[in-house]
């Protein structure tokens, strides 16, 4: 969808069908992503009683938390080349499955051997769900609607974040039940939902539209005949084949700056726990109750973001401006937090709604810019070289933690990567197609009744 293109609002009918279509896709894919993000990320709340267990550097736990990304990367883009050939349904189904086991398997870690490799090989399972969804989202909703479902959709990420704390602070809490750790539990319990919600997907997931029995049929035609009309609109702006997505200079730009967005991510995520703990003496369960406050808060400032972002069509502003108050946020707590733990959690409250609520205006510019092959690729590569900021971001921070015994140096470097990335997305961005479409409409299609 581009700022070009003739559009008007949805008719009646295309309303009752996108509304149909939310409520039967989006609850599952929350769900998924719910349980990829928890699965991801309680690395961070296992660590507090992880560390002295099996004797764990800062450094060291910051690599293994980032390592997974490493894992992630190298089988990216083969995982979604296997998506777009046997369908999201099964392929999704796959992912779950696999790294559900691995997610589980965390609880035999008992040293920093095994710490690296389960992680490695947790990230190497999971490669190529988060594409596949997005992928899976451009065939059902047009490019004017997408940016609320995404929202929709990365709400899992604060969502999973806000809720699987106070629940992991508890399960750690399960020190010494039938003779294993509290963390061990805390691995056991969260990985296992990954494994039943895989062999559950096949069996509620809908490939396409066309497919779309739960549809009425004039609902099925007006749905499928947008989306082939949208798909052939972009078609016309060039190639868009698998390897043409790899090679578009679009998806390396969009590459380069999502890295920057993700090292806020994850550089967060990863040590918020450990953050939160330094800042009084608090027990898990404490800490975990703790940290949903700035998830929470988030997960509402991403809906209201995302609509916001739809209503108006400008996803580059609404992603840059999300960036920078991100990094505001960080860069406050980092000089509050030796001096006052309730602004400093009130700056890491505001630096939590900027990051997730840049997440999906973001993805909607590569979504939107390629089609076809090409989207499944391009969004793949994507997610896979700007994860990478995953791993290096973790890494850093924990580097710096170690040289300096405190968490204020980690939370500036992460502040400084969302301003450099924020400036970057807007200046690259702002005046292409993809990053400014017209807002609350949809390509022009014939009406079908």
């Amino acid at each position: 969808m581009t700022s070009s293109t003739v559009a008007r609002p949805l008719s009646a009918l295309g309303e009752t069908t996108l509304r149909k279509v939310r409520r039967r896709l989006m609850p599952l894919i929350v769900l998924l992503y719910f349980v990829a993000y928890l699965d991801r990320n309680n690395v961070g709340f296992a660590k507090l009683g992880m560390q002295g267990d099996i004797g764990l550097t800062e450094a060291a736990y910051g690599l293994g938390a980032g390592i997974f990304f490493l894992g992630y990367a190298v089988l990216e883009i083969p995982s979604n080349g296997g998506m777009y050939k046997f369908g999201a349904r099964k392929w999704i189904a796959r992912i779950l499955i696999t790294w559900g086991i691995f997610a589980t398997a965390m609880f035999l870690v008992n040293g920093e051997a095994t710490f690296y490799i389960i992680r490695f090989l947790l990230g190497a399972a999971e490669a190529g769900f988060f594409p596949a969804v997005l992928f899976y989202l451009t065939l059902w909703f047009p490019a004017a609607q997408r940016v609320t479902v995404l929202g929709i959709f990365i709400l899992a990420q604060p969502i999973s974040n806000a809720l699987g704390a106070p629940v992991s602070g508890l399960l750690l809490g399960m020190e010494g039940v039938a003779g294993l750790h509290g963390w061990q539990w805390l691995y056991i319990f969260e990985g296992i939902p990954a494994i039943i919600l895989g062999i559950i997907t096949p069996f509620v997931m809908t490939d396409r539209p066309s497919h779309a029995k739960w549809l009425a049929p004039e609902e099925r035609e007006w749905l499928t005949t947008t989306m082939d009309q949208e798909l052939a609109q972009k078609q016309k702006t060039g190639n868009h084949d698998f390897l043409a997505g790899l090679k578009d200079p679009r998806t390396i730009a969009y590459s380069a700056l999502y890295f920057g967005l993700v090292c806020g991510i994850y550089g967060l995520g990863l040590w918020l726990p450990t953050i939160v703990k330094a800042l009084g003496k608090f027990n898990t369960t404490e800490v975990g109750f703790i940290v949903f406050i700035p998830y929470a808060i988030a997960a509402v400032f991403v809906y209201f973001w995302s609509k916001r972002s739809d209503r108006t069509g400008n996803r580059v502003w609404h992603a840059s401006m999300a960036m920078v108050l991100a990094a505001v946020g960080l860069l406050g707590a980092g000089f509050l937090l030796p001096v006052n733990a309730v602004l400093a959690m009130v700056f890491l409250t505001i630096s939590a709604m900027g990051i997730y609520a840049a997440i999906a205006p973001f993805l909607a510019m590569p979504s939107a810019a390629l089609t076809g092959a090409a989207a499944a690729a391009g969004l793949a590569m994507v997610n896979s070289l700007g994860n990478l900021g995953g791993f290096v971001a973790p890494y850093i921070v924990g580097i710096l933690k170690d040289a300096t015994g405190n968490s204020q140096t980690g939370l500036v470097f992460l502040a400084a990567c969302l301003a450099i990335t924020a400036l970057a997305t807007y200046l690259y961005a702002r005046k292409r197609p993809e990053g400014v479409s017209a807002p609350g409409a949809t390509l022009p299609v014939a009406e079908t009744h």
